[in-house]
C-alpha cells in the first residue's frame, strides 16, 4: 500500500487508486452506503422526514462517490483543484452522512417501542441494521477526508 502524492503527479489514476490512500476507501464506501440505501429503501420510510434525506444522502453519496471514483479511474483527475475538490467533497459527504446516521438512529429508537408485531420487529431489525451501516459509511467517509485533507497539504 502507498501513499499518494509524490511530486511528480498530482493524484493516482487507474489502478493505482486501488492501493493508495485515501482511494482504497472508495469500495467500502460504495458497498456501505449501498447498504443504508438498500435497507432504509426496504422498509416503510416513515417518517418521510428524516428518512428521507437519509435516502438522499445515500443516494447523493453513492452517485457522486461512483462518479468520483470513474473520474479518478479514468485519471480525470490531474489538474491541481482535484486534491482541494476530494478533501471538499469527503467532508460534505461526512456531514450529510453524520446528520442522516442520527436522524435515522432517532427514528429507530423512536420505532422500537413499537416493534411488538412479526412485521414491525423484521423491520426494525432492518433499521438497526441501516443505522449501523450509516455510522460505518460515515467513519470510512472521514477516514477518506481526513487522509484526503493530509494529501492536499502535501501537494
Amino acid at each position: 500500500m502507498e501513499y499518494a502524492t509524490t511530486s511528480g503527479d498530482v493524484m493516482p489514476t487507474g489502478g493505482k487508486i486501488f492501493i493508495t490512500v485515501p482511494d482504497l476507501f472508495f469500495i467500502p464506501e460504495f458497498v456501505f452506503g449501498g447498504l443504508v440505501w438498500i435497507l432504509v429503501a426496504s422498509t416503510h420510510v416513515n417518517p418521510p422526514n428524516p428518512l428521507g434525506w437519509v435516502m438522499f444522502v445515500s443516494v447523493f453519496c453513492f452517485v457522486f462517490t461512483t462518479l468520483w471514483f470513474f473520474i479518478f479511474l479514468c485519471g480525470g483527475n490531474q489538474n491541481s483543484v482535484w486534491p482541494t475538490l476530494d478533501v471538499v467533497y469527503h467532508f460534505v459527504a461526512v456531514v450529510f452522512f453524520l446528520s442522516a446516521s442520527v436522524g435515522l438512529a432517532s427514528v429507530t429508537i423512536g420505532n422500537g417501542r413499537l416493534a411488538l408485531a412479526p412485521d414491525s420487529l423484521k423491520i426494525y431489525r432492518l433499521d438497526i441494521a441501516a443505522v449501523v451501516m450509516s455510522y460505518v459509511a460515515t467513519l470510512l467517509y472521514f477516514i477518506h477526508a481526513i487522509f484526503s485533507a493530509i494529501r492536499w497539504k502535501r501537494s
